[in-house]
């Protein structure tokens, strides 16, 4: 459904983007992430028709972005980090004439509204004028035209910027929803909600993309260690040379004091060898009181951190 093949975009002579590749097919969302001035927004202008490229090729739909811009854009539905709203109108009047814009026919588009405003719930407040929004409904008012021309293809900046908890539920909700029948490019800081509705991630920094796969295969590659956290209770310097006499540990931190002699401990150890039962067993002969240990899964976040430093070094 879109293909990116070697885009490259110049600022006079400095790089925004080299050599990006990657593919989205149907149905799938893809989480496009990376630091700011990555080069995550020159390439969604690119794919949008919004700016041309320096060098490569990407296909929308089969459609090819630079000949058939138009075509290209029919079958987008775009939502910027800053949603281009016209302030001074109601929110019916400007989805209405987005819609007019998007070429949706004049019969078609009381539904269209109606179906828009319901799913990214701005019904209630259709008829107010935009100025006189919060910056949650404003965010959700430029998602829904986004939506209006029922486009095949939706490429998201930021989609839940200012919204609060329940907010970001149910957009969150709605974009896996439209990944049945849509291709969505997802880009945020927000990792987790990454984690939560991305089928791929693609990480780009300085230009250039880092890295492509699932987000477990990401999370299991990254995973060079095994980590252990353990609440125990006991006279900390005992704690400590306990843990460390353990086969197979190679690390260990005292973390947070949760009171008294009660301390979070980490271990670190090969991800090749489980010492779970060795640490319980060291601990509770020890006299000391074990009340809690689990492994720590290594998170997007900390693979997005991991290859951002990388790179940078």
């Amino acid at each position: 459904m879109i293909e990116v093949e070697n885009l490259t975009k110049y600022y006079g002579t400095l790089p925004a983007i080299q050599g990006v590749s990657f593919r989205v097919e149907k149905g799938e969302i893809l989480g496009f992430l990376g630091p700011n001035g990555a080069g995550k927004t020159t390439t969604m202008r690119i794919l949008t028709g919004f700016m041309p490229a320096t060098h490569g090729n990407a296909k929308v739909a089969g459609y090819d972005v630079f000949t058939d811009s138009l075509e290209v854009r029919k079958r987008i539905g775009y939502l910027p980090e800053n949603v281009p709203i016209y302030n001074d109108m109601e929110v019916s009047a400007y989805l209405n004439f987005v819609a007019e814009v998007k070429g949706v026919p004049r019969k078609l588009r009381k539904e269209k509204i109606r179906q828009v405003t319901k799913s990214c719930g701005i019904d209630n407040v259709s008829n107010r004028l935009i100025k006189n929004l919060s910056k949650g409904y404003r965010q959700r008012v430029g998602l829904a035209q986004a939506l209006i021309n029922d486009p095949e293809v939706l490429i998201l900046d930021e989609p839940t910027m200012g919204l609060d908890p329940k907010q970001i539920t149910e957009i969150r909700h709605l974009i896996k929803d439209l990944a049945s029948e849509k291709t969505i490019i997802l880009s945020t800081h927000i990792l987790p909600e990454v984690s939560m509705i991305c089928q791929r991630v693609v990480i780009i920094n300085q230009g250039r993309v880092v890295a492509e796969d699932t987000t477990e295969n990401l999370t299991t590659r990254a995973q060079t260690s095994q980590r252990i956290v353990l609440q125990v209770e006991g006279p900390p310097e005992v704690v400590l040379k306990i843990l460390k006499e353990v086969d197979g540990v190679h690390r260990v931190q005292k973390k947070d004091l949760i009171r008294g002699d009660l301390f979070t401990y980490e271990v670190e150890s090969s991800k090749d060898k489980d010492v779970r039962r060795n640490l319980a067993n060291a601990v509770v002969q020890s006299g000391c009181g074990l009340l809690e240990l689990r492994p720590v899964e290594i998170s997007l976040e900390d693979v997005f951190v991991k290859l951002v430093t990388k790179e940078e070094e």
